[in-house]
């Protein structure tokens, strides 16, 4: 159910998602795994292109925080701020993106200051794995705002 969910909310909100054949695998509390096709996403050697690997990367990682926070009943904004990818090995069919949270005891603390700021960062770690071996890492850090009055 939740999977469906975030896959709707992707394709509709996230136009790229869906450009990009985005399949939510798994939602839970701890994680979110997406699949990526090789075909929207290749590059002149055959392999995926590098900006699509960290899409994928960076839509899991930023689904975490989405959905983490749609189940505590807060609704906020979250943008990345910055992140860094390392490439491993080149993928050279379909692969995923495994996110989650790099301090998972920092979720109250992240929380609490978003309550208390209307503002917080939390970073975010994600694999993308291809053929069962990870081909990159990825890191983001993403801030959660509270809309003013304005909706802004």
């Amino acid at each position: 159910m939740e999977a469906t969910f975030l896959q709707t909310y992707l394709c509709e909100h996230i136009p790229l998602s869906a450009a990009m054949g985005v399949e939510v695998m798994s939602v839970t509390e701890d994680s979110v795994t997406l699949r990526a096709p090789l075909a929207p996403n290749i590059n002149h050697r055959r392999t995926v292109f590098g900006g699509s690997a960290s899409a994928l990367a960076v839509l899991a990682a930023w689904s975490l925080l989405h959905e983490r926070l749609r189940r505590t009943g807060v609704a906020a904004r979250i943008v990345i701020q910055r992140n860094t990818t390392e490439h491993d090995l080149p993928i050279g069919g379909d692969f995923t993106a495994r996110s989650h949270l790099r301090d998972p005891d920092g979720w109250p603390r992240f929380l609490k200051t978003l309550e208390r700021r209307g503002r917080a960062r939390l970073k975010v770690h994600a694999i993308l794995e291809y053929q069962g071996a990870v081909a990159s890492r990825f890191e983001g850090s993403f801030v959660a705002v509270i809309p003013g009055p304005d909706g802004g």
